[in-house]
């Protein structure tokens, strides 16, 4: 079965192709259109689908439209209750409107779409596939997703068995963990629906002192839910404007909410396994991406096994929809292959590119060890290699690189990239090494947890510890990954560190780059050093000269 997912209803908007049960493409559309998260999360922007992700997924899969057998939209509009507390009024009926009418739309979009294959699949169970089903053993085990809301719940909980999704758990709105995170999100002076994450990055530099005020307000049910109350923000600390300094309140009230979500995400998780006992748990929604949350799960919570979906947010849902919709046809669903399911060049292609740039490139024997050579001198590496990634995070595909021994590299990266100085940079490491500096959650390939750095490696790496003493680790395989796994062998022996720093390839407020253009045009208006593209270095010293 061939089966196109979208998800747009929300934010990032984003498509997945699913055929016979495989995985063959999947991309966000901020990818394309360079608008990071593709939209705004408005109801007047529902109408606005991932089509040029659509497109490049179905010329990846080398089929047309009207070759499509189902279409999986993540999104139900017939669950939606009209007038429910958490909705946004009015415009809740626009929301609704555009999703009705999405068939219709993407049909004008795609020519040769028959609307009649639509498929609405409801927000959280799109989720729930998203993870379950595209977990290492498909379609069994349990499932826990938690985010700001869908139809008319901000929670599922389950449990998959032979593919099959039996739902135990389910919060009503307006009670919603992943709401009141954007709600702090916004009073803090981010962007909400996009910023939580430096939210939780603040939140190490904080004291947990409103916890008890937060405990009264959040709250488990003691029934597989929650309840949130109406948080007075304002009497608990004065907010912050975006262009303000952020201060110890600030902080401090960062870490109440977070060690709240703990908690309450522990005790989620208790009642779910109390029902089922079983050993495995996979997770989705926009909650998921909170590492530090899923650290402490993995800990402190009654699984042994819990694998999270990267990209966890409402892009997933475009994949989550697809192997749903697969999955209820018959077609045995295999094992998400990685997240770098997206675009990818040729050598050829990508030597046209720089050739039309006209920039001076080079193609070394040893890529990995040229690469190791320039980082080892404290540079800083633009790395572009093979098939981009399906999510937030930057897996050695889409990557600066830089020598974590130096520990100015942090507010270097951090300038280079245009954001706050709190924000912590990312390690690299073979999954082999990876348990001599590192206690936590192992493997560990997509970023989704943090990790306490053994004592005696913190003064060797100081790049990648943050205030706390974690990093958020990213494990990598020789067999997934033989080139990035070259690099970091390299890398070791010409400084005896087993670590690479890594954090997306972008700058602030931009998406992360995806074609050879943006990865000049990132290399080309940011200080870095070395641009690997492909097999080809391009040097910004024969590039730019004074």
């Amino acid at each position: 079965m061939r089966v196109l997912g979208i998800n747009a209803v929300f934010h990032d908007p984003a498509a997945a192709l699913v055929v016979d049960g495989q995985v063959v493409a999947a991309a966000e559309e901020e990818r394309f259109s360079r608008r990071k998260h593709g939209k705004r999360p408005y109801a007047f922007s529902a109408w606005e689908l991932p089509e040029k992700a659509a497109r490049w997924c179905l010329r990846e899969g080398g089929i047309e439209p009207g070759e499509l057998d189902a279409v999986a939209y993540s999104y139900d509009p017939s669950l939606v209750e009209p007038g429910l507390e958490g909705h946004e009024g009015e415009w809740e009926r626009l929301r609704t409107l555009y999703a009705r009418r999405a068939p219709m739309m993407l049909a004008d979009a795609l020519p040769g779409l028959d609307p009649g294959i639509f498929r609405y699949v409801p927000h959280h169970v799109a989720h729930a596939a998203s993870a379950a089903l595209a977990a290492p053993t498909p379609g069994e085990g349990d499932v826990l997703v938690l985010d700001g809301r869908g139809e008319s719940h901000s929670h599922l909980s389950g449990t998959y068995r032979d593919g099959t999704l039996t739902t135990l758990g389910a919060q009503r709105l307006p009670h919603s963990l992943g709401l009141m995170y954007e709600d702090l999100t916004e009073h803090l002076g981010f962007l909400r629906s996009s910023d939580e994450y430096k939210v939780m990055a603040l939140a190490s530099y904080g004291r947990p002192r409103f916890a008890d005020e937060m405990r009264r307000l959040v709250r488990a049910t003691g029934d597989g839910g929650f309840s949130v109350g109406r948080v007075d923000w304002s009497s608990l600390v004065k907010p912050r404007g975006a262009d303000d300094e952020w201060n110890e309140d600030h902080a401090d009230l960062a870490a109440s909410v977070q060690l709240r979500l703990e908690e309450v995400l522990l005790d989620l998780a208790g009642w779910l396994h109390g029902r089922t006992g079983s050993r495995r748990l996979a997770m989705a929604g926009g909650v998921a991406l909170n590492c530090v949350a899923n650290s402490r799960l993995a800990a402190d919570g009654p699984y042994e096994e819990i694998w999270v979906q990267p990209a966890a947010g409402d892009a997933g849902t475009a994949l989550g929809a697809a192997l749903h919709v697969a999955g209820q046809a018959g077609d045995a669903i295999t094992a998400m292959p990685g997240a770098d399911l997206g675009r990818c060049w040729d050598d050829a292609e990508l030597a046209h590119w720089l050739d039309t740039a006209r920039v001076p490139y080079d193609k070394p024997a040893d890529l990995a060890a040229t690469v190791a050579d320039a980082l080892a001198r404290d540079q800083i590496v633009a790395w572009f290699q093979g098939r981009g990634e399906y999510g937030p995070r930057a897996l050695g595909h889409r990557s600066l690189l830089a020598h974590p021994g130096n520990p100015d590299n942090l507010e270097r990266l951090n300038a280079v990239k245009g954001r706050e100085q709190f924000r912590p940079i990312a390690p690299m490491v073979l999954l082999e090494r990876a348990a001599a500096l590192f206690d936590g959650p192992l493997p560990s390939p997509y970023m989704l947890f943090v990790h306490r750095v053994h004592p005696e490696w913190r003064d060797r790496i100081p790049a990648v510890v943050h205030v706390d003493g974690t990093a958020r680790v990213q494990t990598v395989d020789r067999a997934d990954e033989p080139l990035v796994a070259d690099l970091l062998a390299a890398f070791e022996a010409r400084t005896g560190l087993p670590v690479v720093v890594n954090t997306s390839l972008n700058t602030a407020g931009r998406p992360m780059v995806d074609d050879p253009r943006d990865a000049l045009e990132c290399f080309g208006s940011a200080p870095v050093d070395l641009l690997a593209i492909g097999p080809y270095v391009v040097r910004r010293g024969e590039v730019f000269t004074r």
